[in-house]
């Protein structure tokens, strides 16, 4: 399927493993210039050497908790594609777990910061290019976590739904000018950091990693239907969709890449 965005430039934030690796290749394969953002250097350069296979891709560095860097980031984006018509921001940190009370305001003030924040610097620094031809996507990724509760993840269950309102808020504010704002919300994916988390479980609990991951589906997911971790490319291929022109009577929409694991009928 033709998706009618070859040659337009995509910034993709988390850039650097998982699902910003995948929605990168995917776009790529479409035509789409990449820039991969991320605040490491070593495995971000890997993947943009891995995205260069199928199109082209660049890497750049910087951490989101630093307005000038984003802005440093814009920069050096526009030196090298000239603009930035889409945005995908996979950047995130689950952040601290565990008992509320045990929780401090650094903890709180962390996940916020990169989830949250993160996300409105990115959007605040590149959304004019796009008002300015007047075209552009945005696609920020949450969580399921946005609308359905857990206990011992509260700092990062907060920042994604303030994350979801946000998105919700940009694409009221910005349609008028072409920019259409969607948010993503995936469930327990395979990737480096539901690994880490499967891992730590598994040193817990004296098990494999498999049976790990088994028994937190049963416990803490389940109504988890399909009863096995999402993968990368399954959220990529709906940011996709969101970034192309078949979407573009979607606006403030919520799409849940969750396995059903949310139970509810809410966003």
């Amino acid at each position: 399927m033709e998706l009618g965005i070859k040659g337009k430039v995509a910034l993709i934030t988390g850039g650097d493993s998982g699902m910003g690796r995948a929605t990168a290749k995917l776009l790529a394969d479409e035509g789409v210039k990449i820039a991969l953002l991320d605040k490491t250097t070593e495995q971000l350069q890997e993947t943009v050497d891995e995205v260069k296979t199928v199109g082209e891709a660049f890497a750049v560095k910087a951490d989101l908790r630093d307005l000038s860097a984003v802005k440093a980031a814009r920069d050096q984006i526009v030196d090298h594609y000239g603009t930035v018509d889409i945005v995908v921001n996979c950047a995130g940190i689950t952040g601290a777990t565990g008992d509320f009370m045990e929780i401090s305001d650094d903890d709180w003030h962390e996940a916020i910061e990169v989830d949250l924040m993160g996300a409105v610097r990115i959007c605040r620094t590149f959304i004019p290019l796009m008002q300015k031809s007047g075209w552009g996507r945005v696609v920020l990724v949450t969580s399921e976590d946005a609308v359905q509760p857990y206990t011992d993840e509260m700092p990062y269950c907060a920042a994604k739904a303030g994350l979801l309102n946000f998105a919700k808020n940009l694409s009221k504010a910005y349609a008028k000018d072409g920019v259409l704002v969607n948010s993503v919300s995936p469930a327990f994916i395979a990737t480096p950091m539901t690994d880490a988390m499967m891992q730590q479980r598994a040193e817990k609990l004296g098990v494999d990693f498999d049976k790990a991951i088994a028994t937190f589906l049963k416990e803490k997911r389940p109504h988890l239907e399909l009863q096995r971790r999402g993968k990368a490319q399954e959220v990529a291929a709906v940011i996709t969709f969101l970034c192309s022109q078949h979407s573009s009577f979607v606006v403030g929409a919520n799409y849940r890449v969750d396995g059903g694991s949310v139970a509810s009928i809410s966003l």
